[in-house]
């Protein structure tokens, strides 16, 4: 166990963050209600609110009653949103989305970029940045006010070396030093993580809910993905791998190659991609009539899983089979989570919830083979579902300015 003391500046950003991230969840409140939230004197609640009020984070809202005795009065303070924004970058397979975000997490400036697969990682970074800090000076964002960058990327990554080990596809090149070059090529500060991590963190940020400690948040949409929290906060795992999901093997011998460079992962039979790609191999007038009929002119790359999954569902025996044997494995793998680490909340984000025949799927198998007491979880969709891709990147770099109570880094 590390046991060591704290200096008065960590103390300073860490009761300082304390009142950012009140207000951000609570919104405007007196600096008395305040003290008592934060457990912070109210001498020091005074002192911590007049600094941020002076650099513009907190401004003074209206006068209110308090209701205890005549006449007495109470100003209420709030965030000022708009006084900073942060940056944001997310790469996926095939496309990046620039944006920025303010400090409640609504979005200033947002646009899709398409990228090639393996996108060359140099002249791609050059061209997002490019585009990203046009968009900023379009949008008429004063660089005083923002705050960084927050890049997020599909694959595995090591924050704290700030590279990008495997990107599974997204850029050609491994062991990237992602985050510093883009800091180079802005000038600005960089956080940078995973993907669906920054998804979820965005979750979080924005439902603002401290009623689960502890959530499994499940993504579908190319591949599989998966975060965990424990304690409101997201657990990367020794190595930044936790909850790899997506690339548990369930194929022992004979499965198809992943894009991890093992073979027969979850994600190569379970996935949105691997059900497209099974049923597209198959269809055929004999073998999937239904599927066949509904799209004999159509090129394979247009083929719509909502098309598949709507064969599935008209009885198209061999195209059912592919989606039963995706969403048992999914499930299976899930359930073993359920058991392993008792999350109060399974949160379901992707475009393959939106199908309400899958997702019926889906909740009814997870009810197969759970104990009372396992099957207490939620399991739910996001209330934010496919929303969070245009703001996640910003928001890692919002959250990053709260944990650091608004002090930038020196």
């Amino acid at each position: 166990m590390k046991l060591e003391g704290d200096n008065m500046a960590n103390v300073k950003r860490t009761n300082r963050s304390a009142v950012l991230r009140n207000l951000h969840e609570n919104g405007s409140t007196s600096r008395k209600r305040l003290s008592e939230a934060v457990k912070l004197t109210p001498a020091t609640i005074s002192k911590i609110v007049a600094d941020l009020i002076e650099e513009g984070l907190l401004t003074t809202g209206p006068v209110i009653e308090t209701g205890k005795s005549v006449g007495r009065r109470e100003v209420l303070v709030e965030l000022n949103a708009h006084a900073r924004c942060a940056l944001g970058i997310l790469i996926n397979i095939g496309e990046a989305r620039l944006s920025a975000v303010w400090l409640d997490g609504s979005t200033a400036f947002y646009e899709t970029v398409s990228l090639p697969r393996k996108a060359p990682a140099d002249e791609t970074v050059e061209m997002l940045t490019k585009r990203l800090m046009e968009l900023a000076e379009e949008h008429h964002l004063e660089r005083e006010k923002i705050i960084g960058v927050g890049v997020a990327i599909r694959g595995i990554t090591d924050t704290k070396n700030r590279v990008i080990r495997h990107s599974f596809s997204a850029l050609d090149q491994e062991e990237y030093p992602l985050a510093e070059r883009v800091e180079m090529l802005t000038g600005l500060p960089v956080i940078m993580e995973n993907n669906v991590r920054s998804l979820f963190l965005a979750q979080m940020f924005e439902a603002r809910d401290k009623s689960s400690k502890s959530q499994y948040f499940l993504r579908c949409e190319y591949g599989i993905g998966a975060s965990l929290s424990l304690d409101d906060k997201i657990w990367r795992g020794e190595t930044g791998r936790c909850s790899e999901i997506g690339h548990v093997p369930v194929i022992r011998r004979g499965g198809k190659p992943c894009a991890c460079g093992k073979s027969g992962c979850l994600e190569t039979i379970a996935s949105p991609s691997a059900i497209r790609e099974d049923a597209i191999a198959i269809m055929s007038p004999t073998e999937t009539p239904v599927l066949w009929n509904m799209l004999k002119h159509t090129k394979d790359e247009e083929v719509s899983l909502d098309a598949i999954l709507e064969a599935a569902r008209c009885g198209d025996e061999k195209i059912a089979q592919i989606v039963d044997r995706a969403v048992n494995l999914l499930t299976s793998t899930l359930k073993t989570v359920i058991y392993t680490i008792n999350p109060a909340k399974i949160v379901l984000y992707g475009q393959l919830f939106e199908n309400s025949f899958y997702l019926s799927r889906f909740l009814a198998e997870m009810e197969e083979g759970l104990d009372s007491e396992a099957g207490r979880v939620t399991i739910e969709k996001s209330p934010y579902n496919l929303m969070l891709e245009k703001k996640a990147a910003g928001i890692l770099m919002v959250e990053h300015f709260y944990e650091l109570g608004g002090i930038p880094d020196e």
